[in-house]
């Protein structure tokens, strides 16, 4: 059976897909570490939308996950048409005093098992002469981001290994997708990392959009077959000036600006 694979899909963005994906008729497969909360998303759409949902729990911040989710495909004679590598994790504060193990964890989650799927799926893609990647990375992937340093540095990952993915996989016929969404209104910032005096100060006034908005966007960048694109308006616009400024300046512009706001 083909099947779109999304991470990250028991909540936020990838939820959001999940719903507008089924809704067009797709078979999904579901993956995030809450087997509850996946079950009884798929039970949901499996009944609203006709379609087969699956779901695979999996933490992504474990190195061994990946290779788990990619044998389970096998052993359920699934095939993935579509990988949608959405999870992703954040952190607030200064660096320094940060915890190193979450941290690391981190990269883990928005780098290197978003690297192992793509290795793994994609010989069955190439194989098969049918499939595409969607990446999501992040408006940070485009500016060094202080008191968030960690967590910019690995969309900045993203954003380099999929722009060089999408050339590698065009002689294949395989179709790559950066997708770039700005703040948006999901549980990312409630968590133990991002909840906390530097996270409210990151995200105090910035330019928000649903997770329904987004999943739209990427959904309508997919079918127009592009191979970039950042989510909001005013989002793509920021990427286009911030270009023109060296990275440096952008980096003490921040700096400055968030330390204001925090008093320091």
């Amino acid at each position: 059976m083909d099947v779109t694979l999304i991470t990250g899909a028991s909540s936020g963005i990838g939820e959001a897909l999940a719903t507008q994906l089924a809704s067009r008729k797709q078979n999904l497969l579901l993956v995030a570490r809450s087997a509850d909360k996946l079950d009884m998303l798929c039970t949901q759409l499996s009944s609203t939308y006709g379609i087969q949902a699956h779901y695979i729990p999996a933490d992504l911040s474990k190195p061994e996950a990946a290779g788990q989710v990619y044998e389970e495909c096998h052993k359920r004679k699934l095939t993935v048409t579509l990988l949608v590598n959405n999870a992703g994790i954040g952190s607030s504060g200064e660096f320094v005093k940060n915890n190193r193990q979450a941290e690391l964890a981190m990269l883990q989650l928005n780098n290197a098992s978003l690297v192992a799927l793509c290795q793994l799926f994609l010989p069955d893609m190439i194989a098969n002469k049918r499939g595409g990647i969607i990446n999501v990375a992040s408006l940070a992937a485009f500016f060094p981001s202080p008191y968030m340093a960690v967590y910019a540095a690995s969309k900045v990952f993203v954003r380099s290994f999929t722009e060089a993915l999408t050339e590698e996989c065009k002689p294949y016929g395989i179709r790559v997708l950066l997708f770039s969404p700005g703040f948006t209104s999901t549980n990312f910032m409630n968590t133990p990392a991002n909840d906390n005096a530097w996270g409210k100060v990151l995200t105090d006034g910035a330019y928000t959009q649903t997770a329904e908005q987004v999943a739209t966007e990427l959904i309508q960048a997919w079918e127009r077959k592009e191979t970039f694109h950042v989510s909001g308006r005013l989002n793509a616009w920021a990427v286009r000036l911030g270009a023109l400024i060296p990275n440096a300046t952008v980096a003490r512009i921040f700096a400055s600006r968030k330390r204001k706001q925090m008093n320091q």
